[in-house]
């Protein structure tokens, strides 16, 4: 990567800052989405296939993710997390906090950052110690219901309230 200056945060946007980058670690985190077709097909954003392709190379590049063929599937290759992308977490976080004060955020996909958020340090750290199992094969010392899991039924649970709600302003 060529620098423009030492600034950390100019490093920073420079690595990450388009934003292809930031939606695909943010749906590998999130959604667990480790394929080009998985992530290719619930993108809710709709990415293009040639960026898709060009990002994931990007991300493999500069150390955000690995890619290692699935032992399942001899045409599929398998994303993970580095601990570089892992450590990027509590960024993410903090980007969704300011993009639910400052933007009409939907409640359904602004639930997961918003219980990471006021969960604090404790569930942010439990909750990259999951990924690192999950993509680094590390062992996880977390005693207690997966933070994965809080984030996956608190989505579902207001993705149910809004098919209800649009299921009774229809009637």
């Amino acid at each position: 990567m060529t620098q423009r200056s030492g600034c950390p945060i100019n490093l920073a946007t420079e690595a990450i800052g388009d934003r292809w980058s930031m939606i695909l670690l943010r749906d590998i985190m999130f959604g667990d989405h480790r394929s080009y077709r998985d992530l290719l097909n619930n993108s809710l954003e709709g990415i293009a296939t040639n960026i898709l392709g060009n990002r994931l190379r990007t991300l493999v590049a500069e150390g955000f993710l690995t890619a290692a063929p699935d032992p399942d599937h001899k045409q599929r290759t398998v994303y993970s997390l580095t601990e570089k992308s892992i450590a990027l977490l509590p960024a993410l976080i903090a980007l969704g906090a300011w993009g639910r004060q400052f933007y009409a955020a939907d409640p359904a996909f602004a639930v997961r950052n918003q219980l990471l958020e006021e969960g604090g340090r404790e569930l942010q750290d439990a909750f990259m110690d999951e990924l690192r199992e999950r993509h680094l094969e590390l062992p996880n010392a977390w005693v207690g219901e997966r933070v994965s899991e809080q984030l996956q039924a608190a989505f579902e649970a207001r993705m149910a309230e809004r098919i209800g709600a649009d299921t009774e302003r229809s009637t």
